[in-house]
C-alpha cells in the first residue's frame, strides 16, 4: 500500500520521473509570480510579530537566461502546435524579460499537467492579475478553450479607505479547466441572503415557508406553447416542464391557481425546506484571508485558508480521489486533502518548504505516514548538495533541528548566524539559540570561537555548531570550555555551544539539547490538530 508523498525537487522533473499518464483526478496550483517582491516565508516570533528571521521559500526570480531559452526550445518541438505557436507569438510580443521567463516555465509545466491530469479530471490555477491575462490564453492553448468552464474570483479581503488612482485591489483569480465535458462535479450551495428569504412566506395551515416560481421561461417551441388546463404561455415564452411534469406537480397541489382555477404560469410552489440553497457562483465572497491572529495562520504570507481548498477539493474530486499540488509552498492543498479523505501528491522546490510541510501534517495528522522523496536523507547526498548550493544547504541543515534560517536566507553578511530557535523555559521571556552551519572540507577551532563570540554578542543562551566535516579536538575542547546553560525547569545542564554533525543527526546519534516548555512551538508555529486522519492508498505512480 503507498502512502501519500511529498516531493522536494523541480516540479517539472518530478512530473517527468514520477508521474503516469493520466492519474489525477484533480490539481491545484498557486504558482508564484509577482514583479515586485519575493514571496518570503514569515515565521513569528514568540511575542507573536513578524520576525526579522525571513526565508525565502520560492524567489520570483523568473529571469531570461539559459534555463529559459533551453525551455522555449523544447515548447517548439513538443506536440502540442498550438502552445508552441502562442508561445512564439508571446515572445515576439513581450521579448525576453521576466514575464516572459516565467510564461515559458509555465507552459511547460501545463503540458505535464494536462499529460498526468485524467479525462475526467480538472485543474484549478490560482493568480492574481499580474499575468492572468497571459495564462488564461496558456491555458486555452495548452487545454483547448472548450474546456475553459469558470473564472472564479475570490474576495480575498475587504476594501479598504486607501487613497489611490485605480479600483481597490481585493480579489484572486481562479482559472477553472477540465481535461473533458466528463468531469468530476459535485454542485454546492450556500445559504440564501436575508433579502432573498424574504421572497419567502408562510403557508396558511402549515407555517411552512414558501414562494412561487415561474413554470415557462423565454423561447420558442411548438412542443412546449401547448395550452394546458385553460393556461397558454404567450408567444415569447414556453413551458418549463414536460406536460407529463406539469400534471404531476398539479396532482401534488404544487400549482397555484388564478381566480378562473387555471395554473398560474407564475405559480409553481418551492418550499424553503425542500431547496439546497443558492447554486454557488464564481464569485466566492464568503472565504476570508487568513488574518493575522488567525489559529490557522503558519506565517506564510501568500498562505490560503483552508476553507478555500476545501470548496475545490469538494466540488471537483471524490474520497480516494488523487490531489496534486505541484508549487505546494506551505502545504494548504495536501492538507485540505488529507482532512477530506483524498490522496494527494506534493512537491516543491525548497527544502524549508518541504520540512514545513512535514512538520504541519504530523502536528495536524497525528500518525499520519507519507513519504518525503528527493530529500537529502544520507551523508553523501549532504556532501553534494553543500557542493552545489550551500544555502539551500544551511537550509536543509536549519531544517534538522527545526530552525528558522536567518534573514531569509539572503546572501551575504549574516553575522555569523545561519539560523535561529526560540525557546522558553520559565514565565518571564523567549531564550534565543544560534546556529551556525558550516558545509565546507575544512573547519576549524577559530569558526567555534567566531559562535562563542556571536552567542555572547546576540544575548542567546546556547549556540549550535553544524558541522558537515568531524570536528577536530580542539573544536570540541573549545566548546567544551564555553560552560553550560543552567535551566530552572530542568536538572540537566545543556551545553553552551554543541558541535552537531550532519551524520550524526541524519543517524539520530546527536540532537539539540536544550529545555522548552513549548516543545519547539515558538520556532516553527505549530499547525492545528486534526483528530480524524485518513488512510493512506496507492496514489498509482510509476515505480521508484
Amino acid at each position: 500500500m503507498s502512502k501519500n508523498k511529498l516531493y522536494y525537487g523541480d516540479n517539472l522533473e518530478v512530473m517527468r520521473d514520477h508521474l503516469k499518464d493520466e492519474s489525477i483526478d484533480l490539481i491545484y496550483l498557486d504558482p508564484p509570480f509577482n514583479s515586485k517582491r519575493d514571496y518570503n516565508l514569515l515565521f513569528k516570533t514568540p511575542t507573536g510579530h513578524d520576525s526579522d528571521a525571513q526565508v525565502t521559500a520560492f524567489v520570483d526570480s523568473w529571469h531570461w537566461g539559459s534555463q529559459a531559452e533551453q525551455e522555449f526550445s523544447e515548447l517548439l518541438h513538443q506536440s502540442n502546435t498550438r502552445v508552441a505557436s502562442m508561445i512564439n507569438a508571446f515572445r515576439s510580443f513581450l521579448g525576453e524579460n521576466d514575464v516572459m521567463a516565467y510564461l515559458t516555465m509555465m507552459a511547460n509545466r501545463l503540458l505535464e499537467l494536462h499529460r498526468v491530469l485524467k479525462p475526467t479530471g480538472s485543474l484549478y490555477l490560482h493568480c492574481d492579475p499580474t499575468a492572468s491575462h497571459y495564462l488564461k490564453i496558456l491555458m486555452d492553448a495548452v487545454f483547448g478553450a472548450k474546456n475553459y468552464r469558470n473564472e472564479i474570483n475570490w474576495i480575498r479581503t475587504n476594501s479598504h479607505n486607501f487613497a489611490s488612482r485605480h479600483y481597490t485591489k481585493d480579489s484572486d483569480i481562479i482559472f477553472f479547466y477540465s481535461k473533458s465535458d466528463n468531469y468530476t462535479w459535485n454542485p454546492q450551495y450556500r445559504a440564501y441572503s436575508a433579502e432573498q428569504l424574504k421572497r419567502y412566506k408562510n403557508e396558511a395551515g402549515t407555517n411552512r415557508l414558501y414562494k412561487c416560481e415561474n413554470l415557462t421561461f423565454t423561447g420558442q417551441s411548438a412542443d412546449r406553447q401547448d395550452e394546458w388546463r385553460g393556461t397558454k404561455p404567450p408567444a415569447n415564452r414556453v413551458w418549463g416542464y414536460s406536460l407529463d411534469e406539469r400534471e404531476e406537480l398539479w396532482a401534488k397541489g404544487r400549482i397555484k391557481t388564478r381566480k378562473d382555477d387555471c395554473p398560474r404560469m407564475d405559480g409553481l410552489i418551492v418550499y424553503l425546506d425542500e431547496t439546497k440553497g443558492k447554486p454557488l457562483s464564481a464569485v466566492w465572497d464568503d472565504i476570508p484571508r487568513i488574518a493575522n491572529i488567525d489559529r490557522e495562520r503558519l506565517g506564510y504570507p501568500t498562505q490560503k485558508p483552508l476553507a478555500l481548498l476545501d470548496r475545490i477539493i469538494t466540488v471537483s474530486s471524490n474520497q480516494d480521489d488523487i490531489i496534486l499540488d505541484p508549487f505546494c509552498g506551505c502545504g494548504t492543498a495536501v492538507h485540505a486533502a488529507q482532512s477530506l479523505q483524498r490522496k494527494w501528491i506534493g512537491i516543491d522546490i525548497t527544502h524549508l518548504s518541504i520540512a514545513l510541510i512535514e512538520k504541519r501534517l504530523t502536528d495536524s495528522f497525528p500518525g499520519i505516514q507519507l513519504d518525503v522523496i528527493g530529500t537529502t536523507k544520507d551523508l553523501a547526498a549532504a556532501q553534494d548538495l553543500a557542493s552545489r548550493n550551500k544555502y539551500q544547504f544551511q537550509y536543509w541543515a536549519c531544517s534538522l533541528i527545526k530552525a528558522n534560517p536567518f534573514q531569509g536566507g539572503k546572501k551575504g553578511a549574516d553575522g555569523g548566524i545561519d539560523g535561529m530557535i526560540f525557546f522558553q523555559d520559565d514565565a518571564d521571556q523567549a531564550k534565543k539559540i544560534i546556529v551556525s552551519v558550516k558545509g565546507g572540507g575544512n573547519v576549524d577551532v577559530a569558526m567555534v570561537r567566531d559562535l562563542r563570540a556571536t552567542v555572547e554578542r546576540e544575548r542567546a543562551s546556547i549556540g549550535l555548531f553544524i558541522t558537515l566535516s568531524p570536528p577536530t579536538v580542539p573544536m570540541i575542547t573549545e566548546a567544551v570550555s564555553a560552560g553550560f546553560y543552567d535551566s530552572p525547569i530542568s536538572n540537566e545542564l545543556f551545553p553552551r555551544l554543541q558541535i552537531l554533525t550532519i551524520e550524526g543527526l541524519l543517524n539520530g546519534a546527536e540532537h539539540a539539547r536544550y529545555p522548552d516548555l513549548s516543545q519547539g512551538g515558538l520556532t516553527f508555529k505549530k499547525a492545528m490538530n486534526v483528530k480524524n486522519s485518513t488512510p493512506n492508498l496507492d496514489l498509482g505512480l510509476t515505480e521508484e
